[in-house]
């Protein structure tokens, strides 16, 4: 009876550690592919999981941050999806690349068009983002999700340093340090790795040539060598027919 007892109270309990665990985790999250360096430009995955059982997630607006205004902002099409990119005046014009920036992206919205996020499910929709500010770790995106039952949960809620995580808690970017090349620099990596593998192949096809060099001077030694040493077996032949005769 004990034994029963005991294995009812450990399935609740554990029942109740995935449902909050859920909870805690089944929010409305952005991620960068690869880093998202201060100063430079990344893309980013909002990631959007489905809360509920009964109604399936049909619209995402994701605020952009106004008090770190970036100058580039480009959602990439997701299937059954149609965005929407709002601007916005600033209060202050940018300057990028010598030009006067006086509008930025303050808000990006994703509308179902022949899609959905259904229960148990979550989809991504990927942005690239620049130029990143350097005086700041980190970028807040609020974000607003709608199910098709008009359910509207608002994630905006900024986490406090030292509080506990907020209910509804908004997109968070961690940015990391700077580097010197601020766009991440794949193509000069990219150049200077074709660069060091073309070097490597004109080694290989150099090393390729001289042995094979090496191997033709080989064989004509080598025949040369059989036709010395037929040379001398018949003149051996012969001497000796002449000191028999």
């Amino acid at each position: 009876m004990n034994v029963s007892r005991i294995a009812v109270a450990t399935g609740i309990a554990a029942s109740s550690v995935l449902l909050l665990s859920g909870t805690a985790f089944a929010h409305v999250s952005v991620q960068p592919q690869g880093e998202a360096a201060k100063g430079g430009y990344a893309t980013v995955n909002f990631k959007v999981p489905n809360e509920r059982d009964n109604a399936s997630t049909v619209k995402l607006e994701v605020t952009v941050p106004t008090d770190h205004p970036l100058s580039s902002v480009m959602p990439q099409p997701v299937p059954g999806w149609k965005v929407e990119v709002t601007k916005s005046k600033l209060a202050k014009p940018l300057e990028v690349h010598g030009k006067q920036i006086t509008e930025a992206v303050s808000k990006v919205t994703w509308t179902a068009d022949g899609s959905k996020i259904a229960p148990g499910q979550f989809q991504q929709f990927p942005v690239s983002l620049g130029r990143l500010p350097e005086d700041s770790d980190q970028l807040v995106f609020k974000a607003i999700q709608t199910y098709d039952n008009k359910e509207v949960v608002r994630w905006i809620e900024e986490t406090k340093e030292g509080a506990e995580a907020p209910e509804s808690p908004a997109p968070v970017l961690k940015l990391s340090a700077a580097t010197e090349d601020h766009h991440g620099g794949g193509a000069t990596d990219a150049a200077a790795k074709d660069a060091k593998n073309a070097g490597h192949d004109e080694g290989e096809k150099t090393e390729a040539a001289s042995d094979d060099s090496s191997d033709n001077t080989a064989r004509i030694l080598g025949i040369v060598g059989i036709l010395v040493g037929a040379a001398g077996v018949a003149f051996g032949v012969l001497a000796g027919r002449r000191r028999t005769s």
